[in-house]
């Protein structure tokens, strides 16, 4: 298999994008703290307020600092996505973790 066909595979010390998704509210004044994601909210149906952060970080370990700095405010971690391009058009595939299975991990350490 030639290198041009070969898979883009997200490894600890490479740059992605995100999007992490928290309960609660966070303002965009936030976005210096946090990696300089953009910083979004919502409301859901039931009026609860959804943050949603956007943007890249240089590695796993700016991911894990951002991570980090949302348990210490502390707000609930709803999702994480990878936004990973497999192609040169940009098309985007979706690797999304529950907090759940982060809550286990965390668990274990």
């Amino acid at each position: 298999m030639s290198k041009e066909k070969k898979e883009k595979r997200l490894r600890l010390w490479t740059p992605a994008s995100y999007r992490i998704q928290v309960e609660g509210e966070l303002n965009e004044s936030w976005s210096d703290h946090l990696g300089g994601m953009r910083v979004t909210t919502h409301k859901r149906e039931d009026q609860s307020i959804v943050t949603t952060l956007t943007g890249r970080v240089m590695d796993q370990a700016e991911l894990e600092g951002i991570l980090n700095s949302l348990y210490e405010l502390p707000l609930p971690i709803l999702s994480i996505e990878n936004l990973m391009e497999e192609n040169n058009e940009g098309a985007h595939a979706l690797v999304k973790s529950s907090s759940s299975e982060h809550a286990e991990e965390g668990s274990k350490r």
